[in-house]
């Protein structure tokens, strides 16, 4: 019984540290798209004071290009975060129904030996009602 509960809590461990890897790469994709949120607002500040000033329409393309950089960098993380993500969640499904299995596997074994134990219990019972019978018929004839 020790081993079953032992490796329950290993089980039960796994998947919660798979949902702990799930919850940091969610806010690890809100914190990139937050962050292309703020660059493309940039862009837009960027460009209107860009066309207040001579300076600013000349300096204004290599910042776009900068920008796209910046930008295509935060893609390529938001498409790494995405696979981390669909992997952990393929991985955090397998340990789920490896513990769920196991629950129901010891479900099972607990509901088996309650069941035994019910069957000696009534057997013990039955064996008394038969020899208190038995004794009593015994009475009877002498």
């Amino acid at each position: 019984m020790k081993r079953r509960d032992s490796l329950m809590r290993i089980k039960r461990f796994k998947v919660d540290e798979l949902k702990r890897r799930m919850a940091t790469l969610d806010g690890m994709k809100a914190d990139a798209e937050k962050k292309l949120a703020d660059l493309e607002e940039s862009v837009a500040r960027e460009r209107q004071r860009a066309n207040d000033s001579d300076i600013g329409r000349l300096a204004f393309p290599s910042f776009l290009r900068s920008i796209d950089v910046r930008r295509d960098n935060l893609k390529a993380t938001l498409k790494e975060i995405e696979r981390e993500r669909v992997t952990a969640q393929t991985d955090l499904s397998a340990a789920f129904q490896d513990m769920k299995s196991l629950e129901l596997a010891t479900e099972q074994q607990m509901k088996r030996t309650a069941e035994a134990e019910d069957r000696r219990g009534q057997s013990r019972l039955d064996e008394m009602a038969i020899v208190r019978h038995l004794r009593k018929h015994a009475l009877r004839q002498a």
